[in-house]
């Protein structure tokens, strides 16, 4: 059963001139964890404001709960907790005065709803007198998610939840999302990084308002059709020169310590012919080899054949 459903949703600005949101529709199952990946400007925003009410689409129809997001968007509000990506809360309030704040909003209160948020808040009590403004973001991510959780929300919307904020609270919030799935919340959250879209039971692939794919992260990875390899040397600079010249390769670029490429035809005789041409190039302590295609791998094939076919 879908929790989350947009039917052909388009959002547009300055008068129609700006393309925010272009013909999209997918659906989100009751308890899962959907991510929408994407670079900023790519729609997610827009998409999660109109979800909750907070924006009006253009065209297409979309539903939270079964519940019309124009016709019931006073009943969606009080179903649903969104965590925005720029920290909103009420910077001269004390952790424990925003809390009450947003209970007393959704006519509850700490002391009713505790069990619901008792293991994020745990980690914050400690600075309940602090103002929000004074917290590190770690500590105001957590804040955040408990304000949206007060009023045991059926659905959870985070819009890029982890932007801004270090690796270790990053991992930390992901638990915390693992956490709050086991309890039967739908959540829906966007993020511009890569890594995160494994943590999600689907995906959707977004750039220029446009899904450029929806599934599972494993099985967008096993789409990705050709081989691809991973290629360094002592010279990566000149080495990423050297390849983006070369007509043999579909593509080249950046990842991590190595270049990944992949060919623009199987040929058993690939990686020998590139090899002796970097080699002729002057490219010495060169590591060549096959690797394993990540969602990174994907979406940046995808930028460059949006209609997922090969050049």
């Amino acid at each position: 059963m879908s929790t989350i459903t947009l039917n052909n949703i388009t959002k547009t600005y300055n008068k129609g001139a700006t393309l925010a949101v272009d013909d999209i529709s997918f659906s989100v199952d009751k308890g899962e964890l959907f991510g929408l990946i994407g670079p900023d400007g790519a729609g997610k925003t827009s998409i999660f404001r109109m979800l909750t009410t907070l924006l009006l689409p253009d065209k297409g129809t979309a539903t939270v709960v079964g519940y019309d997001v124009v016709k019931d968007f006073q009943k969606i509000r009080g179903i649903v907790g969104y965590m925005p990506g720029r920290f909103s809360l009420y910077q001269d309030l004390s952790v424990e005065e925003n809390l009450n704040f947003f209970a007393t909003v959704f006519g509850t209160s700490i002391k009713e709803n505790y069990d619901q948020i008792k293991d994020i808040y745990e980690q914050i009590e400690p600075f309940k007198d602090r103002r929000a403004g004074k917290l590190s973001g770690g500590m105001k991510q957590k804040l955040a998610l408990c304000c949206a959780l007060i009023h045991k929300p059926e659905v959870l919307f985070l819009d890029e939840p982890t932007t801004g904020v270090d690796v270790v609270s990053r991992k930390e919030f992901w638990e915390m999302l693992k956490r709050l799935k086991e309890q039967g919340i739908t959540i829906m959250v966007s993020t511009s990084y890569m890594d995160e879209a494994t943590l999600c039971n689907r995906i959707g692939l977004i750039l220029g308002g446009k899904i450029l794919a929806l599934d599972t992260p494993a099985k967008i990875v096993e789409s990705y059709p050709e081989k691809l390899f991973a290629i360094k040397s002592s010279n990566m600079h000149q080495l990423l020169k050297d390849l983006r010249i070369n007509d043999t390769l579909l593509n080249c670029y950046a990842a991590g310590e190595y270049i990944h490429l992949s060919f623009k035809n199987s040929s058993g005789e690939n990686e020998s012919l590139l090899t002796k041409y970097l080699q002729e190039k002057g490219q010495t302590d060169l590591v060549f080899k096959e690797t394993v295609a990540s969602v990174e791998d994907c979406f940046i094939r995808l930028l460059g054949n949006p209609d997922g076919n090969s050049n």
